[in-house]
Parts: C-alpha cells; structure tokens; sequence
C-alpha cells in the first residue's frame, strides 16, 4: 500500500511539473528562433525564465514537494517558491514580448486583440488579481481546504496550478515588463499593491496564533514567520521595481516643468 501511494505521488509530481518543463523548453526554442532574425534576446532576460521555472518545479516535485507533505513549513516555503519568487522572476523574464517577437504579424495581431478583451481587462486588474491571489490565501489557509487538499489529488493539483497562476497575475499587474493593453496608474497599483501586502501579511500573524486543521504550533509559529519575512524579501523587490517605473515615467515631467 505505501509503495503504491508513493508510486501515484511521483506520477503526480511529474505532472504538476510538467508544464513548467513544457515553458522552459517553449521559451528557449522562442529564444532561438527570435534570434535568427531580430536583434538577440537579453541572455538575463533567459536566466530569469530558468531560474523562476526551477523554483516552481522545487515547489510541485523533488524533496521539498515530498516533504511539504507532512511539514507545514516546508509546504510555506513551496508557497514562496510556487506563488511569489517564480511568478516575479517569469515576469521580469518577458515571455509575452518573446512570444510576439516569435510568431507571424497576423498571429501578434490576433493574441494582441485578445489582450485587449473584456475578459483579460477584469482578470487584469490589479484588484481583481490581488483578490484572486491573496484572498485565495485566505480561503486555503482558514478553512478546511488545506486539509482537503491533501486528500485529493486532483484538488491538491488545482491548488497548486492556482497558486502560481494567480501569483503571476497579480505580479504582471502591478509591473509593466509585458505589453499591457489595460495599464493602470502608478497610484492606483501601489494603493492595492499595500493592501494586498497587508493582507498576506495579516494571514501570515493569522497562522502563526490560528494553525490550520492539523498543523502543529510549532510549524505554524515557524511557518508564519517564514510566510511573513519570507514573503517581505520578495515584496521588496517587487515594491523597487513599481517604484524605479514609476520614477522613469514621471522623470520627463519633471524635466519638463524645470524647463517652464
């Protein structure tokens, strides 16, 4: 029985990790077919994608996806991985500029007018991105999913695949790397991005004094504050780079009335 339940693990592991492995192969063939005919793709810009797509497979397959299993903490720090550091660094890897580059004209016409769609603006939003992200946070965390998540392996897939998604969108809707058909302002992202860094930092104080359905104290305690500095790191950068553009954006304006 326990060699069967192993067996159905690994299987699952290799299938959450698949389509991270299916991206890194699809963004470097992008790579080396951009550069046969348009200037050469920023090699940082490929480090980025590499390293993002190696945090999220740590996070679904490997010791750390095993052992997050039966330790809250290490279940926390997949969380890190899967939903914070690999959606910020994929960001800032720019596959959507890499991708247009790649395909034919009426293609990049074709997926820029769905960018621009209804759909993509509601789910674009920063608010809606921060409710998706965090408050699907909330829900895993103060309810009895957690718990159900391991229980099901469908549903413990869907959760995870959640995770990264909805961290790489709020992460994409607060900086601008991709072309962005429905831009907010500055002040507008950085009011949400605020209250989305409370929120997650609410939950983290949450967990510390309220664990999960069977989690351990002491896994919760160390988990909160893993959760809570861990997730200020990553915060930090995110917070630097939604400040340098919006210095850059504004730094013409600024010229422009020393001039008058």
């Amino acid at each position: 029985m326990h060699h069967s339940h192993h067996v159905i693990g690994i299987g699952l592991q290799l299938l959450m990790a698949l389509p991270y492995v299916m991206a890194l192969v699809l963004y470097v063939a992008a790579v080396l077919i951009s550069n046969r005919s348009r200037r050469k793709w920023p090699v940082y810009r490929t480090v980025f994608w590499f390293i993002g797509i190696l945090c999220a497979v740590a996070a679904v397959s490997g010791p750390l996806a095993n052992r997050a299993h039966m330790d809250f903490t290490a279940h926390m720090l997949g969380h890190l991985l899967l939903g914070m550091l690999a959606p910020l660094l994929m960001a800032l890897a720019a596959p959507m500029t890499l991708f247009l580059r790649t395909i034919k004209v009426n293609q990049a016409r074709r997926l820029t007018g769905l960018l621009k769609s209804g759909p993509v603006r509601v789910l674009s939003n920063p608010v809606t991105a921060a409710l998706l992200n965090v408050g699907g946070l909330w829900v895993l965390y103060t309810t009895d999913l957690y718990v159900a998540m391991h229980e099901n392996i469908l549903l413990h897939a869907v959760i995870h695949l959640h995770v990264f998604l909805a961290g790489y969108l709020f992460t994409v809707s607060m900086i601008y790397i991709d072309p962005a058909p429905h831009r907010t302002s500055y002040v507008y992202r950085a009011i949400v991005l605020v209250l989305a860094l409370g929120g997650h930092g609410i939950l983290s104080k949450y967990i510390y004094a309220h664990p999960p359905n069977g989690v351990p104290a002491d896994q919760a305690e160390a988990s909160g504050m893993l959760m809570y500095y861990g997730g200020d790191v990553i915060d930090i950068v995110l917070i630097f780079i939604l400040c340098l553009q919006w210095y850059r954006a504004a730094r013409p304006r600024i010229g422009e009335l020393s001039l008058n």
